[in-house]
This record gives structure tokens, sequence and C-alpha cells, in this order.
């Protein structure tokens, strides 16, 4: 290799040694830099060292020069501190969207950004073994083509499927593909949601993005701009229960003081407390009442009731009712 090509190529191994070998508590002494560019066959005099480190801080690289022991020169700063890449592998390791195989290729990624030493310690962050993840690898694909489509203004075409109790996986509709014109994508209960208007029954429709398949991006524009022209996502994602359908209601609700931090981190800040007496409030929301939100219910007990409509009260008390028949 000419020796004037290795001098060129001299700056970028120094760089990357003091991205990948360097921390404050791992820095370099100017003999270790030596011996790591001689290992790419490059022989350099210390004084060249110094001025390529002197290089490399007018570039925009923050490089200290640690006196006491251990002593040398390391990367003081980074796009992430290590604080925020365990943030991230911890989210990585229990998103249940992102498939295991998947996981392990990002968490090698965010290792990567961080010096060898300290890349340990992401790897030493809690493993979420018995966390249920997606097995549908297309799935960041999909999250791809949707936000293309929406960018775009495009309807898209896809098969949805669902899961029998043999395990398989099955094409609903027999699969038959289904047109939306797509508008939202927002994250609830752990899963990826696409909410737009469908095209065949003209409704506002939702579908988990890791059960589509073959998303193709169609030339026709999408429709249902006059819908979702005032339409609130995050409104609709906290009143739709488990993100199963079910037609809207305005719903009184009265609770319990102490389950007020349930009903807002449920509903929102935006909703209004209203005070009862002193251990109760009430609210009104509007929520798709649904098995899911009877389910809901339940499982805060007496603590929360339903004032009205009258309807939804008959229906959430035959609910309990028929729950109540599998133990009798």
């Amino acid at each position: 290799m000419p020796k004037s090509f290795q001098q060129k190529m001299k700056i970028l191994y120094l760089m990357r040694a003091f991205m990948e070998r360097t921390d404050e508590r791992h820095p370099m002494t100017v003999k270790d830099i030596m011996a790591y560019l001689e290992e790419f066959g490059i022989r350099v005099e210390r004084k060249t060292i110094y001025d390529d480190i002197e290089t490399l801080r007018v570039f925009g690289m923050d490089i200290e020069n640690r006196r006491e022991r251990p002593s040398g020169f390391y990367l003081a700063d980074r796009n992430f501190e290590l604080a925020e890449l365990k943030l991230l592998v911890d989210a990585v390791q229990s998103s249940r969207f992102i498939t295991a195989g998947k996981s392990r290729q990002l968490i090698q990624k965010l290792e990567s950004l961080t010096s060898i030493y300290q890349a340990k310690e992401l790897q030493r962050q809690v493993i979420v073994e018995t966390r249920v993840k997606t097995l549908n690898e297309s799935i960041y694909y999909n999250i791809d083509e949707i936000h293309k489509a929406i960018s775009q203004e495009k309807q898209i075409s896809f098969q949805y499927y669902e899961w029998t109790v043999s395990k398989e996986m099955r094409l609903k509709k027999d699969g038959e593909r289904y047109r939306i014109s797509p508008w939202h994508m927002i994250w609830k209960d752990e899963n990826y949601y696409l909410i737009g208007l469908d095209e065949k029954s003209g409704i506002v429709k939702h579908y988990r993005v890791d059960k589509m398949l073959k998303i193709t991006v169609e030339e026709a524009g999408r429709n249902g701009a006059e819908i979702f022209e005032n339409f609130d996502a995050a409104k609709f994602a906290a009143g739709t229960f488990g993100m199963f359908g079910g037609r809207e209601e305005r719903v009184s609700l009265e609770f319990e003081n102490r389950l007020v931090g349930v009903v807002l981190d449920h509903f929102g800040q935006e909703i209004i407390i209203i005070g009862k007496d002193e251990n109760h409030s009430g609210t009104h929301v509007h929520v798709n009442v649904s098995s899911q939100f009877f389910g809901w219910l339940a499982g805060l007990g007496s603590g929360i009731t339903i004032v009205s409509p009258e309807n939804v009260r008959r229906e959430y008390r035959d609910f309990l009712k028929k729950a109540l028949e599998n133990y009798v």
C-alpha cells in the first residue's frame, strides 16, 4: 500500500480508535495509539499523533487528555450518553412488535454507538425472556410503506391475517386484499395500528400493522379528507379499549378518588374531573362501547361506576351477569 495512501487513512483509523476504544475510564496513551495504527501498517511519530488529535478536535471531536491514572486521550462526548443507550436497549428488548431477531440486530447497532467497554454494560441490561414477540419480520417494511403512502396521499392494499386455535396464520376474507386510505399511525397497547378509511365500506377502521401482509402503495389518491380534517387520533385511541371496535358513546363515569390516576392515564390529562364529594369524582368521556371497555371497568371493581347513559349501564350489567354464569 503506497505510503501517501496510508497517511490519508491514518486520520480515519485514529477517529475510529477514539470512537470504539476509548471512554473516560479507558483512555489511550500516545504509545497505545501508535501500536493501534501499526496494526494497519501505519507507522507514525509521536509528534504526528499530537497534530492529528488537534486536527480531530478542530473537526469537532471532543477529545480530552486525562492526566490522572489511567491517563491518556479519550472521546469525552458522543451523540448518545450511556444512560440514553441503556434506555433505548430496554425499549427494544421489551417491545412486543419487534421480533427477537430484529431486536438483536438493533441492539448490536446501538452498541456500536459507544465504546467497546461501555457496550458490555448494554449487554447486561435486563433481558425480557418471557416477552411475547411478534413473528412478522416484515413489520418494519410495513411501517415504511404506510408512512410513504401517507406522505404521498395514496391508498394502500394488503392482506390481513388472524391466528387459529392450532396456532396457524389464516388470511381473513379468504385472502381478499383490503383497500384503505391511510391517515394515521398510532402506538397503543404495545402495538402499531393504522387508522384509515376503508374504501369498500366508507367507514373509519383500524388495523394492527404486524398482522398486515404484502402491502402495496396504490396509484389511486386517498379519500376521507373531510372525515379526518378534525380527527383526533389520540382521543380515538383513548376511547378504543384494546383497540377493539364498538359504537361510540359519551359516557359519564363516577369513581373513587384513589383511581383518578388510572382514569387520567387512560383518557389523558385533557378530560375534566368533577368533584362529587370528599371521596368521589366524575368525568364525561367518549368511548367505543365494547366488551374490552367493560373488562377494563370490571378490573377496577366497585371503585368505578357508569352513571349514564342507561343503555350502557344495562349492557354492563348483562356483561357482568354473563361472566358470572361461568362460575355458577
